[in-house]
């Protein structure tokens, strides 16, 4: 198989290791095109591609071309790509925001996907949804699925639309965890532990509850339930979050998140 990633930085990178670690592709039928030069210079040193640049003729030679770049620089981007592209490319873009049918216009190409990777794409333990041209072949969806299912788990959806959820769930999801874990270390600091053990306090009940959700079979409420004894400690502490909203808070934010979404995709 054959390879180009459009625009290397961290996701861009993240994709390509991941592609190197399970024998996707080899380093010389991997192509990295960036036009900045700096980081031109930075790729030619970690050396784990071809580096080019976005009208390099061996892309057309790519099975799959993988738009990593920012949205604000594509339209400067498809200028060289449309010269070499062609009907063979199955295009994934990971561009937040691009909706399939201004891809599809501005490069003239009919096979594209349109993903929504998060950033535990970095570890092997991402989320991505993903979505396709209408009447794309199946082989070739399944194509480029094995290339996302590289950095974690996959959902396909025939429904576009949904993606304006899927950025506002998990793929801002992970900054809504960092935002609970950062309060509950400072809630501990606050009670006189310093920031290390806060931290290995609340990141271990972290982990472990990850565990407890995918592994103990009981419902959200019954794990609750179980921690939350009458009159105890822990009851103590959900009042006080019942009392100021939180949790409809929490999703009154993620729902704000998807409409901003959906602006932007516009």
């Amino acid at each position: 198989m054959k390879i180009t990633i459009i625009g290397c930085g961290n996701m861009g990178l993240i994709y390509a290791r991941a592609f190197l670690k399970y024998n996707i592709v080899s380093k010389e039928n991997l192509l990295l095109a960036e036009k900045n030069e700096t980081r031109k210079a930075e790729l030619l040193k970690i050396d784990i591609g071809k580096v080019c640049v976005v009208d390099d003729k061996r892309i057309s030679e790519s099975d799959i071309v993988i738009l990593a770049v920012k949205p604000q620089d594509f339209n400067d981007v498809s200028v060289g790509l449309k010269k070499v592209l062609t009907s063979d490319n199955i295009i994934v873009s990971i561009m937040a925001g691009m909706r399939l049918e201004q891809i599809e216009s501005v490069l003239n190409q009919k096979n594209i996907i349109r993903a929504m990777p998060n950033s535990p794409a970095e570890l092997g333990m991402g989320m991505t949804a993903f979505s396709s041209s209408k009447d794309m072949p199946i082989e070739q969806i399944r194509k480029a699925e094995n290339l996302l299912a590289t950095t974690g788990r996959t959902v396909f959806f025939e429904n576009e639309e949904l993606l304006d959820a899927v950025t506002a769930l998990s793929g801002s999801g992970p900054a809504y965890f960092f935002y609970v874990v950062k309060h509950m270390i400072e809630a501990g600091k606050k009670m006189g532990f310093d920031e290390s053990t806060s931290a290995m306090l609340v990141k271990q009940t972290m982990l472990g509850s990850y565990h407890l959700i995918n592994n103990a079979n009981k419902s959200l409420d019954d794990l609750i339930k179980a921690v939350a004894s009458k009159g105890g400690t822990t009851e103590a502490a959900l009042s006080v979050f019942n009392e100021k909203e939180v949790g409809e808070n929490l999703q009154n934010g993620i729902v704000k998140a998807r409409d901003r979404a959906m602006e932007l995709s516009k």
